[in-house]
């Protein structure tokens, strides 16, 4: 195994369902609070959140001081939906509660914040809307700055009736802004006006997928020249060479093998800290598809399938050092961790299991200095 010397202990944040809804039996309690060996890639337990409704997803600002995670809920209830915002304590990696805010839309399902920590946004699943919010110095979200609605639908008359905005993403400029509406099938493009918080139509205004791809999510090559968005209706991965805010299609490739009769149902998409490979998630075939990626042309080429260790991967998340791989299967309650061969970037078991009920989303944090 390879190691990382100048690696350190962290600590990582996970999100969960708390309620049973159509399509998850959620059992989670709230926002727990790990810390992740980068030795051994063992998770321990050393904290946690509860009170919380669904906070499913979640994210740290770049300075690792705060943490907005949004409550997904559907408005049709008294926990009406909305994004909360933390502080950080740099020590025991707890979290002191500071306020939130209403999500501009229902069902929100991302979270992420400006490269330059000044800005949250939400993007909102049932409205097809994407919220702007201010950070205050203190970690306080001001009020909402800009919301855009998306307008349109698709082929798939179960779920792309209406836009669904599903995932937001920043550029490594920070200029640009890319949404996957998977009820469009389109990448929506903004440009970000970094004083205002307005997201801005860039032309064009978004890029296309196939009919019925359903995109999810996506993530820049570190590079920044080449983008990949997973779509979750027909498991398929589209690689794009990216040029100042324009995506330009040059490849799909399956995530599935060939022949499997698994039900198409993609969740998570990571591109390695080195850029040589991308992993995703498939939940209907509780697998990770490993990808090699060509830098001078950004195209893939497949490298095989990782049995997940359980049931429904909702959320695949690669430690800071690029030496493992966690995969929080959400169904089977259990988040596994894999060394990643740095060579071959083939996956291999590493460390216990952790049991923890309905994992949806990972965050890597800061240092854990106190528990080193």
């Amino acid at each position: 195994m390879t190691t990382h010397p100048h690696s350190q202990p962290c600590f990582v944040y996970t999100g969960c369902y708390t309620e049973q809804l159509s399509f998850v039996d959620g059992r989670g309690q709230g926002i727990t609070i790990l810390t992740f060996d980068p030795a051994s890639g063992a998770l321990t337990p050393v904290g946690e959140v509860t009170g919380l409704t669904n906070p499913s997803y979640l994210t740290l600002d770049p300075q690792q001081r705060f943490l907005y995670a949004v409550r997904e809920t559907d408005g049709r209830r008294r926990d009406k939906p909305a994004v909360h915002a933390f502080a950080v304590d740099p020590a025991t990696g707890g979290l002191r509660y500071l306020n939130h805010q209403p999500a501009g839309g229902t069902s929100p399902c991302h979270v992420t914040t400006d490269l330059s920590g000044r800005w949250v946004l939400v993007a909102n699943y049932g409205t097809g809307t994407v919220t702007v919010y201010p950070i205050h110095k203190n970690g306080r979200l001001g009020r909402p700055a800009n919301t855009v609605r998306h307008q349109g639908a698709s082929v798939n008359l179960e779920r792309q009736t209406g836009p669904h905005a599903h995932q937001i993403a920043l550029d490594p400029t920070n200029r640009f802004v890319f949404v996957a509406d998977l009820g469009l099938d389109k990448i929506m493009i903004y440009r970000l006006d970094p004083d205002r918080g307005r997201l801005v139509p860039h032309e064009p205004r978004f890029a296309p997928l196939h009919p019925g791809a359903g995109p999810r999510h996506l993530d820049f090559h570190p590079t920044g020249r080449y983008v990949y968005v997973l779509n979750e209706l027909d498991a398929t991965l589209v690689a794009f060479v990216h040029s100042d805010g324009r995506l330009i299609p040059i490849q799909v490739v399956s995530t599935l093998p060939p022949g499997a009769d698994a039900r198409p149902s993609c969740a998570a998409i990571r591109v390695a800290p080195s850029g040589r490979f991308v992993y995703t998630s498939n939940r209907g075939h509780d697998s990770i598809a490993l990808f090699a990626v060509d830098d001078a042309t950004g195209r893939l080429t497949p490298l095989g399938h990782q049995p997940a260790g359980g049931q429904t991967p909702r959320e695949i998340a690669i430690d800071p050092s690029g030496a493992f791989l966690l995969a929080a299967n959400q169904d089977s309650h259990t988040i596994v961790t894999f060394h990643i061969d740095p060579d071959t970037g083939q996956l291999h078991p590493a460390g216990p299991v952790l049991q923890l009920p309905s994992p949806v989303c990972l965050a890597f944090g800061g240092p854990a200095t106190a528990r080193g």
